[in-house]
């Protein structure tokens, strides 16, 4: 659905120097309801029916740079830097599910938008899970680049838990912010989730990673592993959401060469969603849409010209 109120027209500031250019992507700054600062690119025809992308970590929105021009050729593309990542501001609170949740809603009751598609990789699929349990209304349908939360544990995939071996270390205080601001734990996740060396290039790399130097960057990364994404593992490890019925149209990639990924994380047990596929990509790691934005791309149209 087309929005009629456009608060990011008058909201235009001097581009940073460090913020990387798209030919196309134009960039804003809002304060939302919630008090933080937060940068959003947008691309895409104001009028036309909007669609979200929300950036895993250590990314922030460039991560989209291979999806949001082919996506803003039939719609209008926001993608916002979340909080503590990119070029939003980091404070030093903020950073659960619910306190993320929140400034999502915010962003988009300040732009005007009642109803969204949506893309989120990595720690963003649990807030858009969170968005579709919790205000279905908003979303008319979702992309979630990783597993659904309708998996069930099964003991084979414990061969996946030595690839993981970072989220304890960034979560912790201290060691968590340090690790984060050497460069080099940034640069072993990123590299470590992709397949070929065009993926992510070296320049993409600093563009990432660069961010991380910023004060109160590294300790957001670390309270964002402390209070969203070890906790929400554990709900979708546990079946805590499994009670709940999602009742947005879904859809869930996983990358065949991501090693955290184990067969059957895919599998839907039960009747737990009215509309809900997932597909593995062959040729992609945990970065999707660096890896493979055609796939993305692709899958993102034909979700989204079901219900925009």
């Amino acid at each position: 659905m087309a929005n009629t109120h456009d608060p990011l027209r008058g909201s235009r500031e001097p581009e940073p120097r460090d913020l990387p250019r798209l030919p196309g992507v134009s960039h804003a700054f809002l304060t939302l309801s919630t008090g933080l600062r937060m940068h959003v690119a947008e691309a895409g025809r104001p009028d036309a029916p909007t669609v979200l992308l929300l950036h895993g970590f250590p990314q922030h929105w460039w991560e989209w740079r291979k999806v949001i021009l082919p996506l803003a050729r039939h719609y209008r593309v926001i993608a916002p830097d979340l909080r503590g990542a990119g070029w939003t501001d980091a404070p030093a609170h903020g950073y659960s599910a619910k306190e993320i949740l929140a400034d999502v809603l915010a962003l988009l009751d300040q732009l005007g938008l009642r109803r969204v598609g949506l893309v989120a990789h990595d720690f963003s699929a649990f807030v858009g899970f969170r968005l579709c349990f919790d205000h279905p209304e908003r979303i008319a349908a979702f992309l979630c680049l990783g597993p659904h939360p309708y998996l069930r544990f099964k003991p084979h995939m414990l061969a996946g838990i030595p690839q993981l071996w970072f989220q304890p270390v960034v979560a912790t205080p201290r060691l968590g912010p340090w690790a984060l601001a050497t460069d080099r734990l940034a640069r072993h996740l990123l590299r470590g989730g992709f397949t070929t060396a065009e993926s992510i290039t070296d320049e993409d790399l600093a563009i990432f990673t660069a961010r991380l130097h910023e004060p109160g960057h590294p300790e957001a990364g670390s309270a964002l592993y402390r209070k969203l994404i070890l906790p929400e593992m554990g709900r979708f490890s546990s079946g805590a959401y499994r009670k709940r019925r999602l009742t947005v149209p879904t859809v869930a990639l996983v990358g065949g060469a991501d090693a955290g990924v184990r067969p059957g994380m895919l599998d839907v047990h039960g009747d737990p969603a009215g509309d809900l596929a997932g597909h593995v990509v062959d040729g992609a790691g945990h970065y999707l849409a660096d890896d493979r934005p055609d796939v993305v791309t692709t899958h993102a149209l034909e979700l989204f010209a079901r219900v925009l």
